[in-house]
């Protein structure tokens, strides 16, 4: 039988990670469904295969007939909503929606949800740990982790809390999060979107429903995201107003605070760098949306270390620091990041990959004063460099190996090596933790061989 003749009531669109979660779902549910993919044979067909042999797969170019024919289409966030197939479906009034959006409808308990162009994992990391260290069940995944379907199949924790891409949101309607947040807006996934309009309009369907909103104030885009029927709660890396949580000046130090009332020095967090205490003050904003003790989100965001990739320290060599920021695959992510270590003229940038569409302009920016050489790797690597023309000086290399070499020569005591892309890596590398990984490799390697000569 064709899959033109067969007709099904739900079809998953992707076999990746969170869509073998949705044939988990739905077959725990005793639905009648089918499961398609544009790639032969993607990450999760074996397992497919093996579990649940009596549900038919079609790979290859999707089936207009087969998609239209559905009551509902289960769409896995790589697949973008615009793809004929799907829009021919839509228009036959086919429902589509996402693992999040069914996610939402079967909820069983309170979800904290957070987006943004950079920072989330780091901001639902600490929320986890925060509830954790005040005695609360958590159940920690969506675009970071495990997928949110899968925490279905188990009792319900205290909390869920979810990281949310934007292409998850997409297809979100039903989601009514006891608190949630977009930590800021940059030019991400150009390739996808037709400008950051767009882009942003689907990050702020976050914030639908009746629970807390959080605000970032530094960020206008956010800003104009307010609902002001809403319970808002705002931060901000500037002196706060009422009860806005932000940062104060005191004896020559930077002190987290809420309103008037100091947390803690800055200084005491093992997270370096401004953007990162902006992601200490977006947790504590949420973590007392939820009502956790002020008393132990502090004491954790003196012992959270942070997550591998994002500004990770690797190493310190004849006076120079290693620094891996394989995560920083959008400009925005890369400004945060030199913006957040740069002491100065002391940053040897590594930079370059995929640029997913990404104007390059925000980055030229910020290196200005702040990074003094660019070493630049991957497929659009010449696009960077003309962005960066007449603001730092550019050098290019082929391979990474060859960029840290490069990096190690034009550094000088007390610069940082910063590898922070502000591309993706599949250019050239199978994901950004490949990338960190190699990049973490390569600089051992390098500098323990400089310290045997």
């Amino acid at each position: 039988m064709t899959a033109t003749m067969t007709q099904y009531e739900t079809i998953i669109i992707g076999l990746g990670k969170t869509g073998y979660s949705c044939v988990r779902f739905l077959a725990k549910q005793g639905k009648q469904f089918a499961v398609v993919d544009s790639r032969n044979h993607p990450p999760e067909l074996d397992r497919l295969i093996s579990e649940f042999p009596e549900v038919n797969f079609y790979p290859g170019e999707f089936d207009s007939g087969l998609l239209a024919s559905a009551k509902q289409l289960i769409i896995s966030p790589g697949v973008s909503m615009q793809h004929p197939a799907i829009r021919l479906a839509a228009k036959a009034g086919v429902e589509i929606i996402g693992d999040i959006e069914l996610f939402a409808r079967h909820v069983n308990a309170p979800v904290v949800a957070v987006t943004g162009s950079n920072g989330k994992s780091t901001v639902v990391s600490l929320v986890s740990s925060m509830i954790s260290a005040a005695d609360k069940t958590v159940c920690l995944g969506g675009n970071f982790g495990t997928p949110a379907l899968s925490f279905l199949e188990q009792n319900a924790p205290d909390f869920y809390v979810l990281e949310l891409s934007s292409f998850q949101l997409e297809t979100v309607s039903s989601l009514d999060a006891a608190v949630a947040v977009v930590l800021n807006i940059s030019a991400d996934h150009m390739d996808r979107y037709a400008d950051v309009d767009e882009y942003a309009t689907a990050k702020q369907r976050i914030y639908a429903g009746t629970g807390y909103i959080v605000i970032n104030k530094d960020e206008p885009r956010v800003v104009a995201m307010t609902r002001p029927a809403r319970s808002v709660i705002r931060y901000t890396l500037q002196e706060p107003v009422n009860e806005e949580f932000g940062v104060i000046r005191r004896d020559a130090h930077d002190w987290l605070c809420h309103g008037k009332d100091p947390l803690m020095p800055a200084s005491e967090m093992l997270l370096k760098g401004r953007h990162n205490i902006s992601n200490a003050l977006a947790a504590l904003a949420i973590g007392y949306a939820i009502g956790l003790p002020m008393r132990i989100m502090t004491e954790v965001l003196k012992i959270f270390t942070g997550l591998p990739h994002r500004c990770e320290w690797v190493t310190d060599s004849d006076g120079v620091t290693w620094i891996n920021d394989s995560k920083g695959t959008n400009p925005g992510a890369s400004c945060a990041a030199i913006k957040g270590l740069s002491e100065g003229d002391d940053i040897v940038l590594i930079a370059g990959g995929d640029g997913k569409g990404a104007d390059f302009s925000l980055l030229a920016e910020s290196v200005m004063g702040r990074v003094h050489a660019a070493v630049l790797i991957g497929r659009d690597a010449n696009q960077i460099a003309v962005a960066l023309k007449d603001k730092t000086a550019v050098y290019f290399a082929t391979t990474l190996d060859a960029a840290v070499k490069t990096a190690a020569r034009l550094s000088r005591k007390g610069d940082k090596v910063l590898l922070s892309p502000a591309c993706a890596s599949f250019d050239m590398f199978r994901d950004y933790q490949d990338r960190g990984q190699q990049f973490i490799e390569s600089v051992i390697r390098f500098t323990g061989e400089m310290g045997r000569r």
